[in-house]
């Protein structure tokens, strides 16, 4: 029972995954399966940086129980900024269209991150005597990951392209904003409303759904209107 448990897990978080990259056109039209390697590798690199900076210039806060540091965690948030140029760097150095890379930079970072957060939980968790929905929620929030750092890597692209629309610029920034600090919205709102695990993924699920159908709308009208 506990290794049909990991199993459904396992394919729940990973599958996902797996058909985007073989129905995006990655692995049959481009073979791009060592692009999107080093983007993984990028995304580990960018990491490490993210942790030692984390660890130097904000130390453990030390405040009473059950007070939120709002200005600590916010700051903390802001070190996200470093994903975006992460994935602008892969971006920049694979030559090709648009989407391709973006589907590159996305599979490999969100893939780089499934790995490295979800993969040893599952092993160790799932295949646990007791039954916990928690690995469920978890391989949910990958494929949540995954559809967010599509759009992320959307709009980085679009962000960073000098023919950009004067009328998008607001959007676009307003959507990188979002891409970077959401994560700090959905803690603070767990802190204020007391959210459960189900309402947390879904709240989780319908900003990061919001994020992407209007990365999607922007990143069409612009590809059609060149």
């Amino acid at each position: 029972m506990t290794l049909f448990h990991f199993g459904n897990c396992f394919a729940l978080a990973y599958f996902p995954y797996f058909i985007t990259y073989k129905c995006s056109g990655l692995y049959s039209e481009y073979n791009a399966f060592w692009r999107c390697v080093q983007a993984g590798a990028t995304y580990l690199f960018v990491q490490l940086c993210k942790m030692l900076f984390l660890a130097t210039f904000f130390p453990t806060w030390e405040g009473g129980a059950g007070v939120y540091d709002f200005v600590g965690e916010f700051m903390k948030a802001t070190v996200d900024l470093a994903d975006l140029l992460g994935l602008h760097l892969v971006m920049s150095r694979n030559p090709g269209k648009g989407e391709y890379k973006i589907m590159v930079a996305a599979m490999g970072w969100a893939t780089a991150e499934l790995v490295m957060s979800r993969c040893l939980p599952l092993w160790v968790g799932a295949r646990g005597i007791e039954f916990d929905w928690k690995y469920i929620q978890m391989s949910f929030d990958s494929n949540i990951s995954l559809v967010h750092y599509i759009a992320m890597a959307a709009v980085v692209w679009m962000f960073t392209r000098y023919d950009l629309p004067q009328s998008f610029r607001l959007p676009v920034t307003v959507l990188l904003a979002l891409s970077v600090y959401k994560a700090f919205l959905m803690e603070l709102f767990i802190h204020i409303f007391l959210l459960g695990s189900w309402t947390v993924l879904l709240v989780k699920a319908v900003l990061t759904g919001a994020i992407a159908l209007c990365s999607l709308f922007l990143f069409v009208t612009l590809v059609h209107s060149n």
